[in-house]
């Protein structure tokens, strides 16, 4: 009897103990099914030469044999015979090495992250479907779909994509499915068109407007004019000033009295209520030791594993092109083919705008505009919640757009305002996808400029070179025909003079072509100078990337690619260098202690590069940040408002510290002392002093850069152990070099155009999405040390080169 017990005992344990093993409970994986020799994460682990020298693999839905020839780097050349099998092929292999980050990503875009990690990101899903991102997806989506020639690549592409998941078993399932304990669901092109949206929001999803409002309602139009102004004291624009306009401008639309009147010095009504950037520059054959340009890109992002790009050869007939794209996304966004090269970097124009709304009554089913009540439109969400019942959330829509937030509630971004609607370029229907399949094959500048007509969001700053000696850029994507600061501050939502107008006729943007000085650059400035006759908006990125760039094209002659690269990785810190003199000469250095001093003969030493191993730049960014803070959080801190606002640009900050000792937004309103510059200076410059020897000791070669910056690269999911911490590397905010502490230059490119193209790249990880393979990140070092590879352009897949490694069939 006992045996027969202790029988049934142990197989209700063994029964137990496998059914909590191979479970999920609550954000704890299956251990069992992880840890499983079969068909766990061991699985993925992946030997240097995994990679089949030799393989012919048989994919349904393929028309013609695919060669496809992988390089040392694991980079695919895909050759194809027709469009359907080419990105077909693309689908299929960016899904064999990135499969979940671009499910994940999607699935975020999406606002179905609860799906697979439970009721933690229930928040997140209701943030980015109130956003409008699936509903702006789905309008693109449509437009897309009715080109024969990009409904092609979208459906060819997740053909590719969905072969691949029909290949998959338990055991070859990637390491984060595994991990989060699901599997993947079936590629649609609607996903393509959810990563350009999210995109977007990255780019161009966030707006000022609340905050500059409640500036203007607590200050006066006045002191938000004096530090908030339109255009910067200090600025070197993308177009030149005084660049010659192609075009006969049409009559600017009127600001509407009843704004002029909101800008009176009576009280406003509309009351309720980070750094990314790029580089791309161009020189010109007369610059070239070549004679012919040269292009070079580096989009800021953030810095992920597995990296953000891809990077893939394509070669069909009409198109023989070599770049990156976005895992889930077809073809190549930044690239080049045998004739033409082209990058982009964000416009930052002012592309979202809040509209304060008055509703009939409490059930917010209807709203004036335009002298009479309009319906609202109800859009109910089903949010699917792991482990819980699904929840239901219904999201109001306008003419303008959706009601982010229609109750009162903690938003999930500070700045958006609570019963407003939203105006955003990123929620209308454009043909992205035709743009880049375009530039893939484009041979001339006509050929690029008719390219950029189908472009939509976000809006990008399109750079361009060709074999015959053109170079060109241009601001481009939808942008909204507005009168001036329209959209610097909420709008009224019933006053149709508050809409939109229409757009800037694409061929209006602004744009320069072979210009005088010999080049062309982007830094995410401002577009145009105030002699461009449209308002883009009041607040691009600070002036110091692009000016450094064209102070130093400026001074080229006979360039090489090297001399670009160095050009990428320059550490000039030109706010240091403008600043710190002024606030050097403001210290009382006979207040100083013996340490201090000692910090601040180092200042005096440095030379505002901001290398890795140098002492300056930690000192310096401490020490001013902390002073900027100090002058602007009395007046405009939330805790010490009770409003959410914005504080002035630095170009308004540096203003104040230079020229303006004796003003009044210098003296800390909270305390009863008036406070003068060089006391504020001195309180600072010690905050930075002790901070660095309380972190690092006294002051040694442990206080260098790259300690206090510590740039990581975190995986995807931010799961512990499968990113990179404290690389180091020199580079910063608002320096050419922008590597920050979690942003950096994500793709470095540059392009020498010639009879035979050569090209040179490298992003931070590596082509394989693996934790467990080599090519996870095995370009890593390469980018931390500023240096490129060679960019291996097939002309055919039977060219014989030392660096192919492997040569693929795909057939039916």
């Amino acid at each position: 009897m006992w045996h027969s017990i202790r029988a049934v005992l142990a197989l209700a344990t063994v029964l137990a103990l496998t059914w909590v093993l191979n479970t999920r409970h609550g954000e704890v994986p299956p251990f069992g099914k992880f840890m499983s020799p079969y068909r766990g994460f061991w699985r993925n682990a992946e030997a240097a030469a995994a990679l089949p020298a030799q393989q012919t693999l048989r994919l349904p839905g393929l028309q013609q044999p695919v060669q496809v020839r992988f390089d040392d780097k694991r980079v695919p050349h895909i050759f194809a015979q027709n469009d359907h099998d080419l990105y077909y092929a693309q689908g299929y292999l960016t899904a064999q090495d990135r499969l979940w980050q671009m499910d994940f990503v999607t699935h975020v875009a999406e606002g179905r992250l609860s799906e697979i990690v439970g009721p933690a990101r229930l928040e997140t899903d209701r943030f980015f479907r109130r956003m409008g991102l699936g509903f702006g997806a789905r309008k693109s989506l449509k437009v897309m779909m009715a080109d024969p020639t990009t409904r092609t690549v979208l459906t060819s592409y997740s053909a590719g994509v969905n072969a691949y998941i029909q290949s998959l078993t338990p055991a070859s399932l990637p390491f984060e499915y595994k991990l989060l304990d699901y599997t993947p669901e079936p590629w649609q092109p609607l996903k393509c068109a959810l990563l350009l949206k999210y995109m977007a929001f990255d780019l161009s999803g966030r707006s000022d407007d609340l905050r500059l409002s409640n500036a203007l309602r607590k200050y006066g139009p006045a002191v938000v004019k004096d530090l908030f102004p339109g255009y910067p004291t200090r600025e070197d624009p993308i177009v030149p000033v005084g660049t010659p306009l192609d075009f006969t401008p049409e009559t600017v639309l009127p600001t509407p009295a009843s704004f002029e009147a909101a800008m009176s010095n009576s009280t406003p009504q509309n009351e309720p209520d980070p750094e990314l950037g790029s580089n791309n520059f161009a020189v010109s054959g007369a610059r070239s030791a070549s004679g012919f340009p040269l292009l070079a890109n580096d989009p800021h992002l953030q810095l992920n594993l597995p990296s953000i790009w891809y990077q893939v050869q394509l070669s069909a007939p009409g198109v023989n092109v070599y770049g990156v794209t976005i895992p889930g996304a077809p073809t190549v966004i930044i690239g080049f083919n045998q004739e033409v090269a082209w990058g982009v970097t964000n416009v930052g124009a002012d592309v979202l705008d809040w509209y304060q709304l008055k509703f009939k009554d409490d059930t917010r089913r209807e709203y004036w505009h335009d002298g009479r009540w309009k319906p609202v439109r109800r859009v109910v969400e089903h949010i699917k919640v792991r482990g819980q019942p699904d929840r239901l959330d219904t999201v109001l829509y306008t003419h303008h757009g959706p009601i982010v937030y229609d109750k009162p509630e903690k938003p999930f971004l500070p700045q958006t305002p609570i019963r407003h609607a939203m105006r955003w370029t990123a929620h209308d229907g454009d043909n992205e996808v035709l743009a880049f399949y375009r530039l893939n094959r484009a041979r001339t500048y006509q050929d690029y400029t008719t390219a950029l007509t189908t472009y939509g969001s976000p809006a990008q700053n399109f750079i361009f070179a060709s074999q015959q000696n053109d170079i060109a850029i241009w601001p481009n994507g939808r942008l909204p025909l507005k009168w001036p600061n329209q959209g610097k501050f909420v709008l009224d939502g019933t006053d149709p003079a508050y809409d939109w107008q229409g757009w800037i006729p694409q061929a209006r943007n602004p744009h320069v072509r072979n210009p005088a000085r010999g080049f062309v650059s982007s830094a995410n400035q401002f577009p145009a100078g105030p002699d461009y006759p449209y308002y883009l908006g009041w607040d691009f990125a600070s002036w110091e990337r692009g000016h450094r760039i064209n102070q130093r094209l400026a001074r080229m002659t006979r360039v090489t690619p090297d001399s670009l690269r160095r050009l990428q990785n320059d550490n000039l810190g030109l706010n240091a260098q403008l600043m710190l003199p002024r606030l050097l000469a403001l210290l009382p250095t006979a207040q100083l202690t013996p340490a201090e001093r000692r910090t601040y003969d180092a200042l005096r030493r440095w030379n505002y590069f901001y290398e890795a191993q140098a002492i300056g730049p930690g000192i310096f960014e401490l020490w001013y940040n902390t002073l900027v803070k100090r002058l602007w959080t009395d007046d405009f801190g939330l805790a010490a408002t009770g409003l959410e606002m914005r504080s002035p640009s630095r170009d308004r900050t540096n203003n104040l510290i230079l020229r303006e000792p004796n003003s009044p937004w210098i003296d800390d309103r909270r305390t009863p002392e008036r406070e003068t510059l060089p006391q504020l200076a001195l309180a600072s410059f010690r905050v930075a002093s002790d901070s660095l020897t309380r972190k690092f000791g006294p002051l040694s070669e442990k206080w260098a850069w790259k300690n206090q910056k510590s740039t990581d690269i975190l995986h995807l999911a931010q799961l512990p152990g499968f990113g990179h911490m404290d690389l180091d590397c020199g580079g910063g905010a608002g320096i050419v070099n922008a590597t920050s502490e979690r942003n950096g230059p994500s793709w470095r490119m540059v392009v020498a155009l010639g009879p035979r193209v050569r090209a040179y790249g490298v992003f931070p990880g590596g082509q394989s999405g693996n934790p467990g393979s080599p090519a996870y990140d095995d370009l890593l070092e390469t980018w931390r040390v500023g240096q490129l590879n060679e960019l291996l352009f097939l002309r055919a897949p039977d060219e014989p080169h030392p660096r192919v490694r492997a040569a693929w069939t795909l057939e039916r």
